[in-house]
């Protein structure tokens, strides 16, 4: 595995994100919301990354992306969405990776990054990531990090046009443990 630089996504990573989604659109389908036709466009990760920006500073998401060295381009990105503070202070996390990648350990170096980011920055409780039945890599990456299988989701999330089940996973901070 060479060398990975693991940065916050913001402005000005917009034909990253942009090259990214391009370049890996029929691996990553079968995982995926369907979208407009232009959702992954220059235009559309400008403003999109705006919005993030705003997330970010108001603490409601974070957002990382795995790149090589020299910033080129995008390897895998993982996300901290919908935190919630108070009594729960959790998050969500969903993550992707290159199909060029895959089975080489990058996302397990973004994931936990992201991970070490949620519990020590952020002082996160508790991480949930989800993933489909079927996707067993997903399955296997949050398995070897301490995810704990919880349960499973009937007609979770709509997915290219059909509800899917998926299985519920978290993973508790381990210095909050009690």
């Amino acid at each position: 595995m060479s060398e990975i630089n693991i940065i916050r996504a913001k402005p000005g990573h917009e034909t990253l994100m942009a090259n990214y989604f391009a370049e890996n659109e029929q691996h990553l389908q079968p995982w995926s919301p369907g979208v407009p036709r232009n959702y992954h466009s220059v235009d559309n990760w400008k403003q999109r990354l705006k919005e993030r920006e705003l997330e970010f500073k108001s603490d409601q998401s974070v957002h990382f992306i795995g790149t090589d060295e020299q910033q080129t381009h995008v390897i895998g990105s993982c996300s901290i969405s919908n935190i919630v503070r108070g009594v729960m202070q959790a998050c969500h996390m969903g993550y992707s990776i290159a199909e060029c990648y895959q089975g080489q350990g990058y996302m397990k170096c973004i994931v936990q990054f992201a991970i070490k980011y949620a519990f020590e920055e952020l002082r996160l409780h508790r991480i949930m990531a989800n993933h489909m039945p079927a996707n067993k890599r997903s399955e296997a990456l949050l398995q070897n990090l301490g995810f704990e299988r919880e349960g499973v989701a009937k007609s979770y999330i709509l997915i290219n046009g059909r509800w899917e089940d998926h299985v519920l996973n978290s993973l508790i901070n381990p210095d909050q443990r009690r």
